[in-house]
């Protein structure tokens, strides 16, 4: 695959693989995460996939008293999909497919490609550019589209990702703001260096609300 320079760097570094083995990676998450600055934090705990050679991916988390309430934040089949329920059999609630949706965790799946580095070097639907001291990739489902730029650490791993518009769900529909992660605490896991801490802010008016903060529990990938 054609990259630029700092992004076949970046992808060496992390030690990203080109040979295909499986097609995605799994890992386990703890930590907490709340709606806004109004909610409660709650704990949870989480399993997701992120897929090598698409822009596709699976979180399933559990959360509220005992564990009761799952969630589901998904990118498959080319559409986002997000869901709330109690034990998986009663719906709390539901975010319908849509444009904003399938946007919001298209550019989530890029969010979190440190979590599946060789996917840099395996996705062919990623557009990748170097930009001064940032990265930034790109990549569309239909005519839905959606941009991260990167920015690195003093070793030379991502340390922050941002979206100027993400798209969140509000009540009535969606709503975009600015929106980064940031990424810390990398670690060597089977050949290949992860971030094993990570939060969440939406950057309204200014102002800085971190909605998600977790721990990288177990990983497994190529």
């Amino acid at each position: 695959m054609d990259l630029p320079g700092p992004v076949r760097e970046l992808a060496n570094r992390l030690g990203a693989s080109e040979a295909v083995g499986t097609d995605h990676v799994s890992f386990s998450q703890s930590g907490r995460m709340r709606q806004d600055e109004t909610s409660r934090w709650m704990p949870f705990q989480a399993v997701q996939t992120i897929s090598l050679s698409e822009c596709a991916f699976d979180w399933r988390a559990r959360t509220g008293p005992f564990g009761l309430v799952h969630v589901r934040d998904c990118l498959r089949d080319g559409e986002g999909q997000i869901g709330v329920s109690v034990l998986r059999l009663v719906p709390m609630a539901r975010v319908s497919s849509s444009s904003d949706a399938t946007r919001g965790e298209l550019l989530r799946y890029l969010a979190e490609l440190p979590w599946a580095p060789s996917a840099v070097l395996q996705n062919p639907h990623l557009e990748w550019e170097a930009s001064g001291d940032a990265i930034i990739v790109r990549a569309k489902l239909g005519e839905v589209a959606g941009e991260i730029r990167f920015s690195l650490d003093d070793e030379g791993y991502i340390a922050e990702a941002y979206a100027a518009d993400r798209p969140r769900a509000v009540r009535g529909g969606f709503e975009t703001a600015p929106w980064r992660g940031q990424f810390r605490d990398y670690r060597k896991v089977s050949g290949v260096v992860i971030p094993h801490a990570a939060e969440v802010a939406w950057l309204d008016d200014g102002g800085e609300v971190t909605v998600w903060e977790g721990r990288l529990e177990t990983w497994e990938g190529c």
